[in-house]
This record gives structure tokens, C-alpha cells and sequence, in this order.
């Protein structure tokens, strides 16, 4: 079958495209190919569970129409040729792997479904391997199944795999016979990489440049001290724990977010700077954030590694209650997102800023609030319905690698909870250190909510 694809602009062959500010960054977290940022598992990977009849042909024509579509998943990072530049290769066709899942297993197909992506995320690929997408199917049976993409965090990010999923759901449809793909326009990665360059340029980038120096004068991002010592022939090992935020508590600190014209995000960073406080002794906080990274929404449709690292300075030392620190919180973040800039820019500002990561007993912790753009809940597109594996319970002990030190990530769930997650090196932390934090947030968040006006000490 011929499938006419949605024009985009693409790169003249050889061309030699500029990187990204990401893309730097992450050339910063080079270790070659076997560790770090180019490593074979710095990957983002997501499990959708499929629901009606899978034509495995038809996907495998879906995964090479995004290939073809996106044109980061065919880019490589030259890094051996003096300047660090993009370069487009050629389309091709992303390896697709068919898993049989037990389908008289007795437990639920749920935990089932669990184990088996977290199988994925303890798999490689190496950055070398083109394009930069693989699928991984466990089907139970002929209408029954979970798709997992894999992708190189090279190419992507976590947003990136929302789109992604949504455009191979719209050409699944397309090669089974219901209509042209309905899909917006797709500029590409590498022109974003030219127009951030043009936009940092501008006066605007001055203005924010401005804020962060004096925002972050004299300051260090804010790190937990380590169960042990990193040395230069430490190979990261990556373990996910997993928890779960329930009913009450979710309903309690949306409730309190409304209450203070907040965001969910705004009173869970309050919660978790009380934690930093708690256990460095640090009142004047550097925290970081991930956000999306995408500032021009021009760009929501590109598949690439957008997001950001956004340092968040909020001052302990005379807030007097929880309420006040959500406050405080509030204003930081709105201060600090209408002054987004690429980390490294915020870095350039703030000589001391990343002096923490020259430290070897230590460790920063990102924490966010997963965004996701696209087909959150559950999807009928064509005779296939996509529901995104969002409730994961099963902690794991080896997962995808991340460049540096410790990420939380919590997920407000259409089931009325919040889902966390946290990876961290475990040549660094005992999982017992990370289940302690979380019992401390768990019960510092607790009391916040409960009681707003609570004094800080007693939180």
C-alpha cells in the first residue's frame, strides 16, 4: 500500500545542521557509546495497551511512516569532526519485536503488562542504531496486546513519545483502509535547533539573562548527600522504585492547589522542598524542575529532546507555614517560567550554580510533574483503541539510564491518584534510602495538606 504523507520540510542531504542547546548539553554527559548520554540505555520507553485486531504488517508500515515523518529519528550526532553538528540520514525501518505474554498467567493481565515493560526498560540500544525508534509487542492474544516504544533519548523525550504514538496510531489507520492520516504539519527538529539559536539572540533572551543572574547570585543547585562515593570507574546501574499517592492525599492537595489559585505541581514542590530542607539543613533551596522545554508551541508536533532542566530558588528561612511556602513556591515557578531559557544558558548566568555536580558524595534530584500532550486516556482510532500504561506499580532493579543524579516523577492518574517514580543510581543509593524519602514526603505532604497553617517545624 502507498500512503501519501503529510508534507514537511526537510534538510538538504549532508546538510550540517547546529545542535540544540539539549543537544550540548547532552554532548557535556558524553562518555562514549557504552555510558552516559550516548549511552546504550539513556532511552525514554512508554506501554500503551492495545485493544482489537493487530495487523503486525500494518504497523510495521505505521512505524517506517514516522521515520519518514520525523526527521530527528534518522539524525545522527556527529561528534568526531571538531564542532559537535546533526546530520539527516536516509529513512529506514525501525526493528519491530513480537513478545508472547501468558494469557492463562494467574495473575492480572495488568501486572502482567508491568513486568513486561519494565523488561523493556532494563533493555539497550545503542546510539549508533538507525532510525532511533524500536517497538516491542507482548500480545496475549489476537486482540490483546501492549505497544512499547523505545526510542534514544537522543531523539526524544517523554512528550515526544505522545506524539509519536499518536501519529503511528493515525497511519495504523490509514494502511487498514480508514482514511488518509488527519495529522497537523511537522516541522522538524533541526529547524527548531536554527530558530532557538536565532531566538537567543534576540533581546528578549537579554531581559531573561538578566533575571537569572540576580535570581541565582551566589547559589548552588540544592543535592542530598549519597549512601556512597562515586568514583571515575563507577558504571551507573539505574533502579526505579515506584509508589503511589492515594485517593485522599490527590484529593486533598488538588483541592489545596484550587484553594490558592496553584498549580497540583506548585503544592507537590512545596512538599518536596520541606524534604530537601529536612535532609540537607538548607534553607535558601535550589531545586530543579523538567519541563517540556517546548517555549514556542509552534514546535508541539516535532518529535526531539526538548525538555529542561529550570533551577527553582525558594527561600526557607522565615516562611512560617506550609500555606506561606506554597506562596512562595507559586511565585517562583511563575517567575521562573516566564523567564525559561535552555539550562545551560541559566548555567552561563550563575558561575556557581553547578558547582554541586563536581561532587562526588552527592547527588541533585530533579523533580516534575509528568506532562503529557496526547492520548492520555483511552483512544479508539480506526478499529484499535490505545490506552496509555500509566498505573505501574512494580519497582525495578535495573531501568533506563538518565545522564546524572536522582528523578522524581509524579503523575496525576485518571483513577483519582498520583503515581510516582523515581530512578536513581544504585552504585550511589540503597533502595532503602529512596522508600525513607518517599515515607518522609508522603507524610510531610500529609500534614501540609491537612492542616495549611501548620508551623514548618512541625511539618
Amino acid at each position: 500500500m502507498t500512503l501519501h504523507l503529510p508534507a514537511v520540510a526537510g534538510e538538504e542531504p549532508d546538510a550540517r545542521i547546529p545542535l540544540s542547546t539539549n543537544l550540548a548539553m547532552l554532548c557535556l554527559f558524553d562518555k562514549g557509546e557504552t555510558d552516559g548520554a550516548f549511552g546504550p540505555r539513556h532511552l525514554v520507553i512508554l506501554g500503551w495497551r492495545l485493544t482489537g485486531p493487530l495487523d503486525l504488517v500494518a504497523l510495521q508500515g505505521a512505524l517506517d511512516d514516522v521515520v519518514v515523518r520525523h526527521e530527528i529519528l534518522r539524525t545522527v550526532i556527529v561528534r568526531d569532526d571538531g564542532e559537535p553538528y546533526q546530520q539527516v540520514r536516509a529513512p529506514g525501518s525501525p526493528r519491530l519485536e513480537v513478545v508472547t505474554l501468558p494469557a492463562d498467567d494467574p495473575r492480572s493481565r495488568d501486572v502482567v503488562v508491568d513486568e513486561f515493560i519494565n523488561g523493556v526498560e532494563a533493555g539497550t540500544m545503542s546510539v549508533n542504531e538507525l532510525p532511533h525508534l524500536r517497538a516491542v509487542v507482548g500480545r496475549f492474544d489476537d486482540k490483546d496486546a501492549v505497544l512499547t516504544l523505545i526510542t534514544h533519548h537522543i531523539a526524544s523525550d517523554g512528550w515526544s513519545l505522545h506524539v509519536l504514538l499518536r501519529d503511528i496510531a493515525a497511519f495504523y489507520a490509514a494502511r487498514r483502509g480508514f482514511g488518509a492520516p488527519d495529522l497537523p504539519p511537522a516541522r522538524q527538529y533541526g529547524e527548531y535547533a536554527r530558530w532557538q539559536q536565532e531566538d537567543l539572540a534576540g533581546a528578549a533572551a537579554d531581559v531573561k539573562r538578566s533575571y537569572w543572574r540576580d535570581k541565582l547570585k551566589g547559589v548552588e543547585i540544592t543535592d542530598i548527600r549519597a549512601d556512597r562515593r562515586l568514583t571515575p570507574q563507577t558504571t551507573a546501574v539505574y533502579s526505579v522504585y515506584r509508589f503511589v499517592v492515594d485517593e485522599e492525599l490527590t484529593a486533598g492537595t488538588l483541592n489545596l492547589a484550587r484553594t490558592m489559585r496553584s498549580s497540583p505541581f506548585m503544592v507537590l514542590l512545596s512538599a518536596f522542598n520541606v524534604l530537601m530542607h529536612k535532609m540537607t539543613g538548607i534553607v535558601d533551596l535550589v531545586s530543579s524542575t523538567i519541563t517540556s522545554g517546548r517555549i514556542d508551541p509552534s514546535f508541539n508536533d516535532t518529535i526531539g529532546p526538548f525538555f529542561n532542566l529550570v533551577p527553582l530558588r525558594t527561600d526557607l528561612s522565615d516562611c512560617r507555614s506550609f500555606m506561606e511556602l506554597v506562596r512562595r513556591t507559586r511565585t517562583t515557578c511563575l517567575e521562573a517560567y516566564a523567564n525559561e531559557l535552555p539550562f545551560g544558558d541559566i548555567a552561563a548566568q550563575a558561575p556557581d550554580l553547578t558547582n554541586t555536580y563536581t561532587r562526588d558524595d552527592g547527588a541533585v534530584v530533579a523533580f516534575q510533574l509528568l506532562q503529557n500532550p496526547a492520548m492520555t486516556e483511552p483512544e479508539l482510532v480506526g478499529d484499535m483503541q490505545y490506552a496509555e500504561v500509566r498505573e505501574r506499580y512494580l519497582s525495578c532493579a535495573e531501568t533506563s539510564d538518565i545522564p546524572n543524579g536522582v528523578l522524581w516523577g509524579m503523575d496525576m492518574m485518571s483513577n483519582g491518584k498520583i503515581g510516582g517514580t523515581i530512578r536513581f543510581n544504585s552504585k550511589q543509593f540503597d533502595e532503602a534510602t529512596i522508600v525513607r524519602m518517599v515515607d518522609d514526603y508522603r507524610r510531610i505532604l500529609t500534614n501540609g495538606v491537612a492542616d495549611p497553617q501548620r508551623p514548618m517545624s512541625a511539618l
